[in-house]
């Protein structure tokens, strides 16, 4: 075995190999540090000289944001890397064990009866009722195992090597009475330091899953799943929660490219990358991009809340992320950077063996069209596609990948995303996008847009929609602050030259609910001053509610729904997360002094616009907004227009 992972096993201490580049294994060697939050990750040492540290960070850390979880007490383990070399990947291949690792007593902890029995409940009980637009709820695929631990996990480890391909890392991460192992598809965020001072920060929603046939992906068989409108739209959901974070992260608000695919050995996937750039400390980054969407859901605060109300066990380290905290090549990093980058995978398509019992955490993403059957084969297939890259369960054989030799070198399996018609259909999803987004943004405020020496304040209703809505502000001129609606102070809203009090989740109705009930005082105090207010969404239909107009629920949830609607003359393609609407007789165009633009059919209500106020139920600052950004000046110029001018 060669000297670095005999060195490793042998020694006793906690130690991760890791195969990021295709290439190499890297081996971690050092102490384990266990800490209370991420700001305590131990990125320097006594002296202040920077380390290197890899982080488990678990589920339960979302407390550092304030939301909520069945709290395990799961701990944020850091290895704190004293050692560092790498093998090529040919000679761990052949150094690791083969021997088959037996599992009995497997199965699911949930039956596929009653999982399906939870979706139907999200779907009707939560999206339904407004409470987000997506949610991921998991179940585990467990068994026993006894074999010893460590062999157990290098046997996966070598197997996932060989057998897994399309993984961003591959890993084993060996620590005291707790051992990982896994292929995970996807960086939730990285960060590293670019020649300017800044980072350039990346984040990579993955969303939507083909399982594949037997035999492997054809291009045939991928037109189906590609042309999904639910599979579509599940990406597009995630994209604008990652671009939520990137603009709260990132000065330039983060750009998108793609779409692209991630061919993996059982499944594809559809992925977006994000970029833009960030001076934050890492840690900083990190705790504000907890956790990635397409394993929590949207809003992420309510997404919290539902995975509370309806998984009944702890989550322990799924969903959360590998950190890897390297010192950065710069020896001084400008303008606040810090002193590391940041490299931060996902923790999903992840084994745990923990006491002789192999756990792994599985999801499905439930959306307004999802299929409960559908959503519980979904799950099926991605712990099989763990279970059979490690060996576990059989494997296709006509799909593998052929075995790496290093004296005969295989030729790399043409990328499914190269035939001419799934290009195509890939290419043909950005037509729907907001332009805005897939351009670069440098972050400068325009001092000669409609908010140039203007200040505006963002009400956030638990819903950081209202950072994308903050960075267009910024890109029309403005001076922007975002509010928590729990911390606002009236002062605040009666200062600002323009309130825009923001979107969130829940029943506009729900008077008893503090969140609803203060921003019905913030609308309500800014409409009754007469100066400038911008309501988007729930603020939307709580400002149609004072004004008189009836709220009722939608038959049918417009959670990441695109459409074309007519806005005070000029039709614009407007993206929609709502459940509730404001609705008016159809036809009606006026009410008092309020202008209505609303649906000729169902009278639902979609801007308004009187003496110092306007209002939106669609989100201008999606991407599915094609027509966002030139709708909102239009909206905020008239917010702004002086009453009787």
């Amino acid at each position: 075995m060669p000297d670095a992972i005999a060195d490793a096993i042998s020694s006793g201490r906690p130690f991760a190999l890791l195969a990021r580049d295709g290439e190499t294994v890297e081996i971690l060697t050092g102490d384990v540090v266990d800490v209370a939050l991420l700001a305590d990750i131990p990125l320097h040492g006594v002296d202040g000289a920077p380390r290197e540290v890899l982080a488990l960070v678990p589920y339960r850390q979302i407390v550092e944001r304030g939301f909520v979880c069945h709290d395990d007490g799961a701990p944020l383990r850091c290895l704190v890397v004293d050692e560092h070399t790498a093998i090529p990947v040919a000679a761990a291949l052949a150094a690791l064990p083969t021997t088959p690792i037996p599992l009995t007593d497997a199965g699911f902890d949930i039956s596929d009866a009653e999982y399906a029995d939870i979706v139907r409940t999200v779907i009707t009980d939560e999206i339904g009722r407004g409470e987000g637009a997506n949610f991921v709820i998991r179940r585990d695929y467990t068994a026993s195992v006894d074999t010893d631990a460590l062999t157990a996990g290098l046997t996966w480890f070598r197997a996932l090597l060989e057998h897994e391909r399309g993984a961003y890392w591959t890993f084993l991460v060996s620590t005291p009475g707790h051992l990982a192992v896994g292929a995970s598809p996807e960086a939730h965020v990285s960060a590293v330091h670019s020649d300017s001072g800044a980072g350039v920060v990346t984040m990579n929603p993955i969303s939507g899953t083909f399982r594949h046939p037997a035999g492997g992906a054809t291009s045939e068989t991928l037109t189906e799943f590609l042309s999904s409108t639910k599979e579509t739209e599940e990406l597009f959901m995630v994209v604008d929660e990652e671009l939520k974070m990137m603009s709260a992260v990132c000065s330039d608000g983060g750009r998108i490219t793609g779409p692209h695919l991630k061919e993996m050995s059982r499944l594809t996937h559809t992925e977006y990358m994000l970029r833009g750039h960030s001076a934050m400390d890492p840690r900083d980054i990190l705790r504000e991009t907890m956790f990635a969407p397409t394993v929590t859901g949207s809003p992420m605060q309510n997404a919290c809340t539902v995975i509370q109300r309806h998984e009944k066990t702890p989550r322990g380290y799924y969903s959360g992320v590998a950190a890897l905290f390297t010192p950065s090549s710069d020896p001084a990093p400008r303008n606040g950077a810090g002193t590391h980058d940041l490299d931060a995978p996902i923790l999903i398509r992840t084994a745990y063996l923990v006491d002789g019992r192999l756990r792994v955490p599985v999801g499905a993403t439930l959306v307004r069209h999802s299929d409960p059957d559908g959503e519980v084969s979904e799950t099926h297939g991605k712990a099989a596609g763990v279970l059979g890259a490690i060996g576990a369960i059989p494997r296709d054989e006509a799909a593998e990948r052929a075995v790496l030799d290093e004296d005969a070198p295989t030729v790399p399996k043409a990328s499914l995303a190269d035939d001419p018609a799934v290009a195509t259909l890939l290419a043909a999803r950005n037509e729907r996008l907001a332009s805005f987004w897939l351009n670069p943004q440098d972050g400068a405020e325009a001092p000669t847009g409609p908010g140039a020496g203007r200040t505006a304040l963002v009400v956030d209703a638990e819903d950081r929609f209202t950072t994308m809505l903050a960075h267009q502000l910024r890109h029309l001129g403005f001076a922007v602050e975002i509010a928590p609606w729990s911390e606002v102070t009236d002062a605040a809203v009666a200062a600002a030259d323009v309130v825009v009090a923001g979107p969130g989740p829940g029943d506009p109705r729900d008077g008893a609910s503090p969140r609803i009930a203060r921003m019905r005082d913030v609308v309500g105090r800014r409409l009754s001053s007469g100066r400038p207010l911008l309501a988007v969404c729930l603020s939307h239909q709580i400002l149609a509610d004072a004004l008189g107009i009836e709220l009722a629920p939608l038959a049918s949830p417009h959670q990441g729904l695109q459409k074309s609607v007519d806005v005070f003359g000029s039709p614009a393609s407007i993206g929609f997360y709502n459940t509730f609407t404001a609705r008016v007789t159809p036809g009606t165009t006026w009410l008092g002094a309020t202008e209505i633009a609303a649906d000729a059919a169902s009278g639902d209500v979609y801007a308004m616009r009187g003496p110092g106020y306007a209002s939106v139920q669609g989100h201008l600052e999606s991407i599915l907004s094609r027509d966002g950004l030139e709708t909102l000046e239009r909206l905020i110029v008239h917010a702004l227009t002086p009453v009787g001018a």
